[in-house]
């Protein structure tokens, strides 16, 4: 909670006010009582007039008051509160962006989404209207009380005899809500993730026929939440009216007490209609209390979550001291580099080889053979856990990030584009790219004559993930877009996989041109590709156990040939056979 409510200071200006405003509401609602009971002893029962019109008139008064003032307090401190929102979820927005790819493996996206958006409105509440409704219960009980003392004090203590009933109820409330509170969080992040995976998924769902499974699964899920508020609800409703009958225990008191008082003339009836109106007065913000600790209790799980995110330590971050990378040849050298998934589960063993600007690679392998693991290492997407990478010379590690990436342009074998233009996908890696820019890097990735086709050409909005176009046009618009970076490194993985072979001749053509000078990794199954490689690396079982290059007496592809028995192999049951339906 402490944390949360730091999130404040940098508005510190609205809280004060804020809170001012509520004590000089406070000191409106302590007022009150003591009008009417200036009314009754001295309108009423005195027959003064007077007394009853300016009383009426102050009450009126007061009441107007404390509305305005009320909007105001309310006002400011919503105003805070929704400033802490918008500073906890750009802070979860960058840190997500900066955490490293491990992180976002073992994460869940509706787990995510639940944080950024459902957490984080909680914590909003818990720093607003939820501590200010807290503070104003505490000084409402403590100005109540000194005001009931000082006009009677045996009747003050025998009636606030309720309040630590009251205050003890309403903790020990707190203490049991709040894990339940936290689980029904975890159980809404769970249907959350769940109900994401259906909609991206949605055609496999359909494609396999799983759509009753799928609903009796997320049903399973929402019952399991449907549960756990029910236990919620259950909570609540034994609390809010067990609040209410300790509170009108104060109220009996002073029927009984205070009436006998009066009959013996050590009160008046204005006194005992204060007292009354005083203990009225509390039980509006008691019954608040009631609601608030619950919150509060849901706002401290909440934050607990939205803390996990942002203290989570990104395993690739920049070193103290890191410099720029600064325009590079592109010699990239791996020197004995071991890898591990978590630490733990091994996919790469002494990786070591050499490649000079402008030579093309290609890894080759099985599924599994650490062929990926190669190509993520190289703009460090994870760090190796032994061993090291260089580019012209210079220990990745110790370089800024962004200058790194600056370097690379990359084609993943998951084709990602975002719900926007073909435009602003082709620059999405180069934003300020003019128009002519962006329509020739389209064409050099043989993509231009397909965009021209689409109903508004370049202005034409993609779908989310792209759904709109065909995997080979997805995958040139990702062509398109590493092109445009002008990258003295290029990573394809496995990025003509999804088109034809008249289109892959096309873009072919065009990596031809733009390679040149360039130093290219390519994960490809494409004999095309890996007969014009300089270098082809045979992996197995995240070892290199062959490398082929390209001399002048022959290529990288012919020497393997001879030398590789794994190589041959592949060649022989994979390879070979596109060059005989060629």
């Amino acid at each position: 909670m402490q944390r949360c409510l730091s999130y404040l200071r940098p508005y510190w200006p609205f809280v004060v006010a804020s809170y001012l405003l509520l004590l000089v509401n406070n000191g409106i609602t302590l007022e009150i009582p003591l009008v009417i009971r200036s009314i009754v002893d001295r309108g009423i029962k005195g027959g003064e007039y007077e007394t009853i019109l300016r009383g009426t008139l102050m009450l009126i008064g007061l009441a107007l008051a404390r509305g305005l003032f009320t909007y105001l307090s309310g006002r400011w401190t919503e105003a805070a509160s929704q400033n802490v929102a918008y500073d906890l979820r750009n802070a979860i927005h960058d840190k997500l962006q900066s955490l490293s790819f491990s992180y976002h493996d073992r994460a869940e996206t509706g787990q995510l989404l639940t944080r950024a958006i459902s957490d984080v409105d909680r914590v909003r509440f818990l720093t607003g209207r939820a501590i200010v409704r807290l503070v104003e219960v505490t000084v409402l009980v403590v100005g109540i009380g000194a005001s009931m003392m000082l006009m009677h004090l045996q009747l003050a203590l025998l009636t606030l005899t309720v309040v630590p009933l009251l205050i003890y109820n309403a903790l020990r409330f707190g203490t049991r809500f709040r894990p339940l509170s936290r689980t029904i969080q975890q159980q809404m992040s769970t249907l959350t993730t769940h109900l994401e995976q259906n909609l991206r998924g949605a055609r496999i769902v359909k494609a396999f026929a799983q759509e009753q499974a799928e609903i009796a699964r997320f049903d399973e899920e929402n019952a399991a939440l449907l549960a756990l508020n029910l236990s919620a609800a259950r909570m609540q409703a034994l609390n809010l009216p067990l609040m209410r009958l300790i509170a009108s225990l104060g109220t009996v008191i002073i029927l009984l007490y205070g009436g006998q008082l009066v009959i013996q003339g050590r009160l008046t009836i204005g006194q005992l209609v204060a007292f009354t109106t005083y203990v009225g007065q509390l039980l509006v913000p008691i019954r608040r209390l009631g609601m608030i600790v619950p919150a509060i209790a849901h706002a401290t799980a909440s934050g607990e979550r939205v803390f996990e995110i942002l203290d989570a330590e990104a395993e690739v971050r920049e070193l103290p001291g890191a410099r720029p990378l600064g325009p590079v040849r592109g010699h990239v050298r791996f020197e004995h580099v071991h890898f591990a998934y978590f630490g733990r589960h091994k996919v790469l063993s002494d990786i070591d080889f050499e490649v000079q600007p402008g030579e093309v690679v290609a890894l080759l392998g099985a599924t599994g053979s650490g062929k990926s693991s190669i190509i993520n290492l190289i703009p460090r997407f994870y760090d190796p856990t032994a061993g090291r990478i260089l580019i012209d010379g210079q220990d990745i590690r110790y370089v800024t990030l962004s200058s790194l990436r600056e370097q690379i342009g990359i084609v993943l074998q998951d084709t990602i584009l975002f719900a926007t233009s073909v435009r602003e996908n082709i620059a999405f890696g180069c934003p300020h790219a003019s128009e002519e820019e962006i329509v020739a890097a389209a064409k050099a990735a043989s993509a231009h004559d397909f965009i021209m086709e689409l109903p508004q050409q370049y202005d034409t909005l993609v779908g989310e993930r792209g759904v709109t176009l065909s995997g080979g046009q997805k995958q040139r618009l990702a062509i398109a877009r590493a092109l445009l970076k002008n990258p003295r490194i290029l990573i394809l993985d496995d990025a003509t996989s999804s088109v034809d072979t008249e289109t892959e001749a096309l873009i072919q053509a065009a990596l031809s041109r733009l390679m040149e000078g360039r130093t290219t990794f390519i994960i490809a199954q494409r004999l095309s590709t890996i007969r014009r490689a300089d270098h082809i690396l045979v992996l197995d079982r995240g070892r290199i156990v062959a490398h082929g290059r390209r001399t002048a007496e022959h290529t990288a592809h012919d020497e393997l040939l001879r030398i590789s028995g794994l190589y041959a192999e592949i060649y022989y049951r994979q390879l070979r056979p596109q060059e005989e339906v060629r």
